[in-house]
């Protein structure tokens, strides 16, 4: 079986609202888009690109495969060649006809049609596309969570974990990576169970 992969940019206050453009996502008249271009370098753009290693798919929300369809078809490069290539799907509250190449949109059952994507692929990975990231949690349908911390707060704006969370383990699988100017990447996978509670008392007892 194949594994979801979900990779996001976040602030450190979990703001993940159009991290790439400034008309990216202008939602309740957020005024930070591109937060991200000030503050990324060649260590985060190394990585990135080492992170789609082995990607088949993509799976989008609407609004994330919009701004992807108006912009990767016309670009070349690695990137741009990948993902091109490999199958698109589109999770739609909307009927739409998706015009990018190899771009299907999944039906009204979004949860099952993901489902049966890790039957048909190796590696599907969610960018971006937080209203379905929601969804992803809330199932516990994701295997891998990639996160690039950058180092600003915004105060407000769409977040990583809104209210699609449900109480989950995850484990952190790789060293942690700083880039120079001070984002941090982290990859957890997902873990089997839900947190546990305890008394930090007895812990520190202990030491």
């Amino acid at each position: 079986m194949g594994l979801i992969h979900i990779d996001l940019f976040t602030t450190l206050d979990g703001v993940a609202q159009a991290p790439g453009g400034r008309n990216e996502d202008v939602d309740a008249g957020f005024a930070f888009g591109g937060w991200q271009a000030p503050i990324t370098d060649s260590v985060v753009g190394e990585q990135v690109w080492a992170g789609m290693d082995g990607m088949d798919a993509l799976l989008l929300g609407r609004r994330t495969y919009d701004i992807f369809a108006a912009y990767w078809p016309h670009e070349e490069g690695g990137i741009a060649e990948l993902f091109n290539r490999i199958p698109k799907y589109v999770a739609s509250r909307q009927a739409i006809a998706p015009e990018w190449e190899g771009s299907t949109l999944l039906g009204t059952d979004v949860v099952a049609d993901i489902r049966e994507l890790r039957d048909r692929h190796e590696a599907v990975h969610v960018i971006g596309s937080l209203d379905l990231v929601q969804t992803l949690f809330a199932e516990r349908l994701f295997d891998r969570l990639t996160l690039w911390v950058y180092p600003i707060l915004l105060g407000g704006g769409k977040k990583v974990f809104a209210d699609g969370v449900v109480p989950t383990n995850l484990t952190l699988i790789e060293p942690a990576v700083t880039s120079p100017k001070g984002a941090v990447m982290q990859r957890y996978a997902l873990a089997d169970g839900t947190p546990g509670v305890g008394d930090m008392a007895a812990v520190v007892g202990e030491g």
